[in-house]
């Protein structure tokens, strides 16, 4: 295979694809700059007769030594040429040497400017760069929903959602509320009737830098004395005992359930073996009689105990009654949504 001319080494690609169809080559397209420019070379050579006349490709039969300008006949009137008077003089050489090596580096420094792009192209693409602020944000979406997809799947098999609406539904209740009232008062009640005393200390660990640690337990053995029983006993008799009692006879739901018996919403109606409307009612009324009116009830009720329980308890006297008229809406409501 012959050296490709530095003239189409110095054409662009773009500019040897016109060439090339000007010239009738074939099969060109799918061809590199340097395979275009061997097969253009061969195509040009080969059809010489036919396309040196062009005015398009006499650059590259004039530069290659080919062609009509390097016949016999101009090399012979190059060599020598008769003059006016019928001599003939020897030809001038031409600086076509001169020219040539300079055309050639003339092109070589613009095939070198050519290609130097594409390489360093090559080398960017090469190099590793972060990825676009897009790329990233979805990342980041696709990974938060995996872990939603996780945490949900983790909470549904613990059963965490049945547990919830099962607690849910066991205080959703007059009775949890009556129930909830009712150990406040007794939690409350506690610290008056068994307070904390000194049990021991918890010595300081010095691996662990922790100082040492007093402990403090209910004292139990005030349960053998009456300092813990009298105040109990009154305060359980106000809170608990007695509005039982008045919850039992005075039953109104009772009453409700016989004249709904010949109803057809009778199934929606709840009946209490303790009516917690009457209930709530005498719980106010026993501890207004108590623990604000000072009745003695021929003096059974002790004074002492009576001041003890309402130091105790959160609002004294009218704490117990504000917990007995809640329970009083929490039953009138409850009542309202069933009719």
């Amino acid at each position: 295979m012959s050296t490709v001319p530095s003239w189409l080494r110095s054409q662009r690609k773009s500019d040897l694809v016109e060439l090339a169809d000007e010239a009738g080559l074939k099969d060109y397209e799918s061809l590199k700059k340097s395979d275009l420019e061997v097969a253009l070379d061969e195509h040009l050579r080969a059809n010489e007769s036919s396309l040196a006349k062009k005015s398009r490709f006499s650059p590259f039969y004039t530069r290659t030594g080919t062609g009509s300008s390097s016949s016999p006949v101009k090399r012979d009137s190059a060599i020598a040429a008769p003059n006016s008077e019928g001599e003939s003089k020897p030809a001038k050489p031409r600086a076509r040497r001169v020219t040539k090596v300079a055309d050639e580096v003339s092109n070589t420094v613009t095939d070198i400017a050519n290609r130097t792009p594409r390489r360093n192209l090559a080398l960017a693409r090469s190099v590793p760069l972060p990825p676009s602020p897009a790329v990233v944000a979805d990342a980041i979406d696709r990974r938060t929903a995996v872990l939603r997809h996780k945490v949900g799947n983790a909470w549904t098999n613990a059963g965490l959602t049945e547990r919830a609406e099962g607690v849910r539904e066991s205080l959703s209740t007059v009775v949890s509320i009556e129930a909830l009232i009712f150990a406040i008062e007794a939690f409350s009640l506690r610290s008056e009737v068994l307070p904390q005393r000194y049990a021991f200390t918890i010595p300081a660990i010095a691996l662990l830098h922790t100082p040492a640690i007093p402990v403090s337990l209910p004292d139990l053995f005030l349960l053998l004395t009456s300092s813990f029983w009298s105040p109990f006993t009154l305060w359980l008799l106000t809170s608990l005992a007695v509005p039982l009692a008045f919850a039992y006879f005075f039953n109104l739901t009772l009453k409700s359930k016989s004249g709904a018996s010949h109803s057809r919403s009778h199934s929606s109606h709840t009946v209490y073996r303790f009516d917690p409307l009457t209930f709530n009612i005498a719980k106010a009324l026993v501890a207004f009689l108590v623990y604000v009116q000072d009745v003695k009830f021929g003096g059974f009720v002790s004074e002492d105990n009576v001041d003890r329980i309402r130091s105790a308890l959160p609002g004294g006297a009218f704490g117990i009654i504000l917990g007995a008229s809640i329970g009083g809406l929490a039953t009138i409501y409850e009542a309202v949504l069933k009719k």
